[in-house]
């Protein structure tokens, strides 16, 4: 069991830059599998980008060439650097780990088994 605190959203103007931090309450290492979704008022919770343990990086295609995922292993932060925001970006922002990497390291959110609570990021016009 991992606990995962997120923070760095905010309200940003279109076009501007936000990163995201996910802080692990411990050291996660060997295989692993970790991600970044998100989730409007509505709508469902939505895989953006995900991270492995072989350094492989996944982005759903709505964030491609905007959004870059990251770890540093030392600080066991996972991060998500978010380009070119677009008002369709607002949303709550979740980190997760998926423990088992089964069935795979995915951006499906039913197959991560822990999640933090969130951090808000609220794109302006």
């Amino acid at each position: 069991q991992v606990q995962l605190v997120e923070s760095g959203g905010g309200s940003v103007q279109a076009g501007g830059s936000l990163r995201l931090s996910c802080v692990a309450s411990r050291y996660i290492s060997g295989r692993y599998c970790m991600g970044w979704f998100r989730q409007a008022p509505g709508k469902e919770r939505e895989g953006v980008a995900r991270f492995d343990s072989d350094g492989d990086t996944r982005y759903a295609d709505s964030v491609k060439g905007r959004f870059t995922i990251s770890k540093d292993n030392a600080k066991n932060t996972l991060y998500l650097d978010i380009n070119s925001l677009k008002p369709e970006d607002t949303a709550m922002y979740y980190c997760a780990e998926n423990p088992r990497v089964w069935p795979g390291c995915t951006l499906t959110a039913r197959y991560y088994r822990y999640w933090g609570q969130g951090t808000q990021v609220t794109v302006t016009s």
